[in-house]
């Protein structure tokens, strides 16, 4: 049997090699995009506020982006050396009672501070874990990522119930930014090895960008069982 040379139109050819020229410049371009446009942003924020002086762009004949967001870094800094102090953490609660006395501007505050906290807490173990919990039926996997061992009021209730509940983040595909929060037995998550940086490029792309995996670290064939979340204890 004669084998068949497919032959490619050049029209395909040049439809091919564009979307492979696309698929590199693509994210380079948008990576460089929006490094450009945050440098901007804070730039136009913070070069106001710097005195003439302390202007680098006074003293040079070219612009030199990034120096309000230099300035802004450093500043953050220095508030948050200053707020570790006796005078600062005094200074901190007095501008919190301040802000506590007025309705809606503290409840805007509590849940932005709050947020911030869970997200920047060097101990804690919010999204540092990702797993696969049976979801939205038996038989039927999606992938979570691990938030935290259930806290408070909800967990008394899950106590007086019997049950070990961990808080997850379930979120769609391909915008990982929404989701649910959902509460599920900590036998019925299966923890993956992979880092949540993967776990957002494998739900960004819709399943086709997997991630590496050492084939040496599988037991057995298939999805592992179920393991004990020890180490988020």
């Amino acid at each position: 049997m004669t084998e068949k040379l497919i032959k490619i139109s050049v029209p395909t050819r040049i439809r091919n090699n564009f979307l492979a020229g696309l698929i590199i410049c693509a994210p380079i371009a948008i990576t460089l995009w929006l490094t450009w446009s945050v440098v901007h942003w804070a730039d136009s924020w913070v070069r106001p506020y710097i005195p003439a002086r302390y202007d680098p762009e006074n003293y040079l004949n070219f612009a030199v982006p990034g120096t309000g967001l230099v300035i802004a870094m450093i500043f953050i800094t220095l508030i948050g050396f200053l707020a570790k102090n006796l005078i600062g953490q005094s200074i901190v609660r007095l501008g919190e009672s301040l802000v506590n006395r007025v309705p809606l501007v503290r409840t805007i505050y509590k849940s932005v501070k709050q947020i911030f906290e869970t997200v920047l807490k060097e101990q804690g173990t919010s999204f540092k874990k990702v797993g696969l919990i049976e979801y939205p039926s038996p038989g039927l996997w999606s992938m979570v990522f691990i938030s935290t061992d259930a806290k408070g009021e909800i967990a008394s209730k899950f106590d007086a119930m019997g049950h070990d509940m961990v808080a997850v983040f379930l979120p769609p595909t391909p915008v990982p930014t929404a989701g649910f929060l959902v509460f599920v037995p900590r036998e019925k998550i299966t923890i993956l090895d992979m880092s949540p940086e993967d776990g957002a490029k494998l739900l960004i792309s819709g399943g086709l960008v997997s991630p590496e995996f050492k084939q040496e670290l599988i037991a057995a064939k298939g999805l592992p069982k179920p393991v004990p979340m020890d180490s988020l204890t």
